[in-house]
């Protein structure tokens, strides 16, 4: 595609991470940002089983949170939930990822955490091995979901391969009536289009609706495609530079402003289906 072309925020951020393409059409993705929760101890023995090191630890962040105990999160007696926090707990430290662990201020749920720390910035690549990691898509940035095999080869070569999704556009607009939130939308969008009315499919959201909603809405919205069968989802991230400008790892690095240049779509023709 020539860049005078009209392009949409997608075709923007695949087209800057995208490395090389086979012939069948699939592309080899770089990844900015990789996020790990305690379920991926399969992807870390499959590393060591085959000698290999996490390329990029400084790229990749470890939070417990799949198996945490919510009644006694420091003292989980049952062994099958306690084992995998403990793995995650020895894998990030002989790797050298950043963890945020159990009895961590900073630990939660692995898609809150994302934004709440400034880990998910506005035109990055970002990928974690769980179905609603397009949670982040309400950021503007390019979230897959992915499972253990990929996990561990996004460990070894901060690579993915995935098959580039058709597109799709879906406009919301008007005043919610009292009592109506973000979930209501979403649930309508999905009883119209069906459960598999986006497969194979990425979404942008847009509208006035989209726009006036707060950012946890936003995040609801992206979080609950995946149950219409999206890949990956977004929302236009402009307006939310501000906020994620003042979360701590936001504030120590200079991707957030070289990240984010040119992310307005082009021109609403490049969309596949509107």
């Amino acid at each position: 595609m020539s860049y005078s072309e009209p392009r949409t925020l997608f075709e923007k951020i695949w087209s800057r991470h995208e490395i090389l393409t086979r012939d069948d059409g699939v592309s080899l993705l770089s990844i900015d940002r990789h996020l790990c929760h305690e379920g991926s101890f399969h992807a870390f023995d499959k590393l060591k089983m085959e000698n290999r090191t996490v390329r990029c630890p400084e790229l990749t962040v470890a939070i417990a949170d799949h198996y945490v105990s919510t009644s006694f999160p420091e003292r989980n007696e049952v062994e099958a939930l306690r084992v995998p926090i403990e793995k995650l707990e020895i894998n990030s430290k002989d790797a050298g990822i950043r963890l945020y662990g159990v009895g961590s201020k900073e630990q939660g749920i692995v898609h809150v955490v994302g934004p709440e720390q400034g880990l998910t910035i506005p035109g990055i690549t970002l990928v974690c091995g769980d179905s609603h990691t397009a949670t982040h898509g309400a950021f503007g940035c390019l979230a897959f979901g992915i499972g253990a095999s990929e996990v561990a080869h996004v460990l070894a070569t901060q690579t993915l391969w995935q098959t580039k999704p058709k597109t799709m556009r879906i406009n919301i607009n008007g005043s919610l009536s009292d009592g109506v939130v973000a979930k209501d939308i979403i649930l309508h969008l999905i009883s119209v289009i069906g459960a598999n009315g986006a497969s194979g499919h990425m979404i942008e959201y847009a509208g006035s609706t989209i726009r006036n909603l707060s950012m946890e809405g936003r995040m609801t919205i992206c979080n609950m495609s995946i149950e219409a069968g999206v890949a990956p989802e977004w929302l236009n991230p402009i307006k939310n530079f501000r906020l994620l400008k003042r979360k701590k790892a936001c504030s120590k690095t200079k991707r957030l402003g070289s990240s984010n240049k040119g992310l307005e779509n082009t021109c609403d023709r490049a969309w596949g289906d509107i």
